[in-house]
């Protein structure tokens, strides 16, 4: 069902991947979006080791949403920073492409619980991650995505 990775030769471990996963804060989330034409949208994202899914979140409207209601098929593409060659200007850069089902968390303690612990993927304050969830609690949906097939590789840029 899905598609070899053409060059193996570059392919990093499941345990590499999920490591840019937990430590990279940022992808972006494909879905089928209108008329069938692809939909990439950046997102900040959290892989939770104890059921082994991606969380992220949005607002409760906007063509993310509507997409997914629709298809839940999605993929997400997460890019590290890079490591600089110390004899050339480029750069050794992993990435890592997961394909499944996103699905509404509809269990709103557990989506805050997620919600605290992507927060705590970024440096901010106790005060500040209050804030924000007295603001915006109410217009947001978490979702979890399924990990149906997963590749990883490392590029060589030049």
């Amino acid at each position: 069902m899905f598609r070899e990775m053409y060059r193996s030769k570059q392919a990093i471990s499941r345990e590499e991947c999920i490591q840019i996963l937990k430590t990279e804060t940022r992808g972006v989330l494909s879905v089928i979006g209108d008329d069938g034409y692809p939909y990439g949208s950046p997102i900040n994202h959290f892989y939770h080791e104890e059921d082994g899914r991606i969380y992220f979140h949005g607002q409760t409207f906007g063509h993310k949403i509507d997409a997914i209601k629709a298809d839940p098929k999605v993929s997400l593409c997460v890019v590290e920073q890079g490591t600089k060659r110390a004899d050339h200007w480029s750069y050794d850069v992993k990435s890592v492409i997961v394909f499944g089902k996103a699905e509404i968390d509809e269990d709103f303690d557990h989506a805050m619980h997620i919600c605290k612990l992507l927060c705590d993927k970024f440096p901010s304050s106790e005060d500040e991650d209050a804030e924000e969830f007295r603001l915006y609690a109410d217009k947001t949906l978490v979702f979890s995505m399924s990990i149906e097939h997963m590749t990883g590789k490392t590029t060589h840029e030049a």
